[in-house]
């Protein structure tokens, strides 16, 4: 049952009916007039909540550890069990901070949403080199324009630390046109410098981030199909069985109708 479509639904909608309840609560004038309602309604919600958890622990029987095998599913329990917390008393912060975190759960029920957290995760160490790979850049081009531009707009490269973050705002491509024009007429080969490191800067440095990203979502993709091999070893065999089905099934419908 936990694993059909309708139960799946439900439990979105649940969460975000949540996320609504929790935004329309932080209104002074809507809690005056309805909170009440706002209450029951969040009282009502955790309920089925808790209610979701114990039913997907129960869909695991008699091996309920393997409910706690999944991250996701810990990180589910553990939300829903922090938001359980008095929030009067000295849990009261880890309890309202619990109870905005359960909207992330929107997370959890979204194949599509996880795998791009998944992707993201397993793309944080890769990104180290690329991240070393720009700060180098910024590095060598933050010394050489203060040695060419130091005198001429000192407000933007007067020193290394003014001067890498300039090169760092250069490198989201906004108002690099008017740091350019402001050394231009005392150095006329500036666009030079500014045209080199915006095609290695932004457009490789971005380039290889992008890369990372695929090739990370690729791993992701296979990583989520091998775990939902395991759990269904034969998953391939049976959707292909089904196929030939629907295929017979066509066939023979086909040649009932010929005369």
């Amino acid at each position: 049952m936990t694993d059909g479509r309708a139960f799946h639904d439900g439990v979105l909608a649940a969460i975000v009916v949540n996320a609504v309840v929790i935004g329309m609560e932080t209104s002074p004038v809507l809690m005056a007039q309805h909170g009440f309602w706002l209450l029951g309604a969040h009282l009502l919600l955790q309920g089925l909540f808790v209610l979701e958890i114990a039913l997907r622990l129960a869909a695991c029987w008699p091996r309920p550890g393997t409910f706690f095998r999944d991250p996701w599913n810990v990180f589910d329990f553990t939300l829903v069990a922090l938001s359980l917390l008095p929030v009067a008393g000295p849990f009261t912060t880890v309890a309202r901070v619990a109870r905005l975190l359960c909207v992330t759960r929107v997370i959890s029920a979204m194949p599509d949403l996880r795998l791009i957290v998944a992707t993201m995760l397993r793309s944080i160490p890769s990104m180290g080199h690329v991240i070393l790979l720009l700060g180098l850049l910024l590095y060598v081009y933050g010394v050489l324009g203060v040695n060419l531009f130091a005198q001429v707009d000192p407000q933007h490269w007067g020193s290394l630390g003014a001067a890498c973050l300039t090169l760092f705002q250069i490198l989201t491509l906004e108002g690099w046109i008017e740091i350019q024009r402001a050394v231009l007429p005392a150095q006329p080969l500036a666009w030079l410098f500014f045209g080199s490191f915006i095609v290695i800067a932004v457009f490789v440095v971005i380039n290889l981030f992008i890369a990372v990203v695929i090739n990370n979502l690729e791993r992701a993709k296979a990583a989520e199909e091998a775990s939902r091999d395991a759990v269904h070893p034969r998953r391939d065999v049976l959707e292909g069985i089904a196929t030939l089905q629907e295929q017979l099934a066509r066939l023979d419908h086909q040649l009932r109708e010929v005369p």
